[in-house]
């Protein structure tokens, strides 16, 4: 039987808690799965809220609470109810019954953890949805609270439930309030807070100061996917790490801050080397992991090299490549699918770069998978299945950010050598990291790279002199265009080009461009054509004379 918010407001207001009971057990059963709410009945919500709120106040039994908290979650989906919910005395009733105000008091000892997780869901929902309720929770300091029950990670007296809703909240605040992001990241210490939590949930044992492995996993064996819960809990907490470290590469980390970096990077390989239930929730697992070690600073990321080469590891000159071969495989993966490259591929491809940036064993290793010695020069660079082929074609994307991030990897695992960057890649490819760098001269960046040999194969040293470097590949003889001219035919074809251009640069179609003594392109004025015009027609002078 639907039920009328009028007849369940009349119960309520008699004060009889039994039948105010009975009709929110009935009213939340109804609209359990209910998100699209009428307009109409806006008013008589809001009523209902205002009398649910009263009914929380008061020294009722825990089913009567429960029932309370379950109606607030519900009406609490609707934005355009929410007012009795956001002022303080409501966030602050909420947060009691949640116990994460800041202030109450030691926790009771049999905590009601039904009542703790619907309060934290109503939270949620109120937060996410209205900015002063955003401002009140930053006022009350309910971060505080927070972390102080995410401090009781190896606790078990807290469910799954009441951890993954703690850290629901914790991640909303975070992504909405830059304050209470500051707040966990500084003074409250959350990357230590938030790193022993991941630890708990992962349930981890230290091999040494920068090596982990699952406490119940057995040497030699396989590991077990994670649980989902475990899972569900590991990723929020992910998602809050990136945001209360999203400028942390940006800037100088003190000595004790690098340390906390490099133990949750320990963590994070090993949740790299992880799986979940099914290659979906993996997938979204390592994405999340993926995020997060961009963020950290770059001289941390030695510890995806740390573990000791074991039987069954990836190894490259004596180093352990097991995480740098799984995100170089997890890059892959996003690039053949091609979906939001600029959201998905980006933030891998990013960390591979950074990465064979600092480390010369990374750099290397990737070297050798992406750009082996160069056997086909038959294609052009940006035909082919293989993964140099796929990251040539990202050279000329229609995305700024995606070609500029392609080119910038394949440049640094070419030790930002010009030369080789354009055999690998053609100079038609290269030309617009070429041009941003002011390296069209050729040359070479300045950096820290060793002088380790790009042996050529056979194949190319033959093929080398017959290689169209626009290209990339040998290109098959053409016939001259001019063959058979007499040199006025020649003269009036060279004029008519000339004049097209000149029409194009009038219109502004082109900006005809010159190569300047920096190595950048610069615009060609129009004192420039007449110098160069002047400078054609006098060596056209000069053979006349000799003629």
């Amino acid at each position: 039987m639907k039920m009328d918010l009028n007849s369940i407001i009349e119960k309520m207001e008699t004060g009889d808690q039994d039948a105010a009971l009975t009709a929110l057990q009935a009213y939340n059963k109804e609209k359990s799965q209910c998100f699209a709410f009428n307009s109409q009945e806006q008013e008589e919500r809001e009523r209902l809220g205002e009398l649910v709120l009263g009914f929380l106040e008061r020294n009722l039994q825990p089913s009567c609470h429960l029932a309370c908290l379950e109606t607030i979650r519900i009406l609490s989906r609707d934005k355009g109810s929410l007012g009795p919910f956001t002022t303080r005395h409501a966030i602050q009733t909420l947060s009691r019954h949640a116990g994460i105000a800041h202030g109450e008091g030691p926790t009771p000892e049999i905590p009601d953890l039904d009542v703790i997780v619907e309060a934290l869901k109503c939270l949620c929902n109120i937060v996410f949805n209205s900015e002063a309720a955003q401002e009140l929770g930053a006022e009350l300091r309910l971060m505080a609270g927070l972390a102080e029950r995410l401090k009781q990670c190896h606790e078990r007296q807290w469910s799954h439930e009441v951890r993954f809703f703690d850290l629901r909240l914790t991640f909303l605040f975070t992504a909405l309030r830059v304050d209470m992001r500051t707040q966990l990241a500084q003074e409250l210490r959350g990357v230590s807070i938030l790193a022993s939590a991941l630890d708990a949930t992962l349930g981890l044992r230290w091999l040494n100061t920068f090596e982990v492995a699952r406490a119940d996993a057995e040497d030699g064996t396989a590991l077990p996917p994670l649980g989902r819960e475990e899972t569900e809990r590991a990723m929020e907490i992910l998602k809050i790490l990136f945001n209360v470290t999203y400028d942390t590469n940006r800037r100088k980390v003190d000595e004790e801050e690098a340390a906390t970096y490099r133990h949750l990077g320990a963590i994070l390989r090993h949740c790299l080397m992880s799986t979940a239930d099914g290659e979906d929730r993996t997938e979204e697992f390592h994405s999340h992991t993926v995020n997060l070690l961009g963020n950290l600073p770059l001289p941390c990321l030695d510890v995806l090299l740390m573990p000791k080469v074991q039987q069954g590891s990836t190894e490259y000159i004596g180093v352990n490549m097991d995480a740098v071969n799984m995100l170089l495989e997890f890059m892959e993966r996003r690039l053949d699918r091609g979906n939001k490259l600029k959201e998905t591929l980006l933030p891998s491809l990013n960390l591979l770069t950074e990465s064979a940036r600092i480390h010369r064993e990374t750099r290397k290793f990737l070297r050798m998978k992406v750009l082996p010695p160069l056997r086909d020069v038959k294609n052009r660079p940006e035909v082919g299945n293989a993964l140099r082929n796929k990251l040539v074609r990202l050279m000329t994307h229609i995305d700024t950010d995606v070609k500029h991030c392609a080119a910038e990897f394949l440049f640094v695992l070419c030790k930002e050598s010009v030369s080789r960057f354009i055999k690998y890649t053609g100079y038609g490819n290269a030309a617009g990291l070429l041009a941003a760098r002011g390296l069209m001269r050729g040359g070479r960046d300045p950096g820290l790279y060793s002088e380790d040999d790009d042996s050529d194969t056979e194949e190319y040293r033959e093929a080398k002199p017959h290689i169209n470097p626009v290209t990339g590949r040998v290109e098959d003889e053409q016939p001259n265009p001019m063959e058979g001219m007499t040199e006025e035919q020649k003269e009036y074809e060279a004029m008519k080009l000339v004049n097209m251009f000149d029409k194009l640069s009038r219109d502004h179609v082109i900006q005809p461009m010159k190569l300047g003594a920096d190595g950048k392109m610069t615009s060609l004025e129009t004192a420039d054509l007449e110098r160069l015009a002047q400078q054609g027609q006098q060596e056209s002078d000069s053979d006349d004379e000799i003629a």
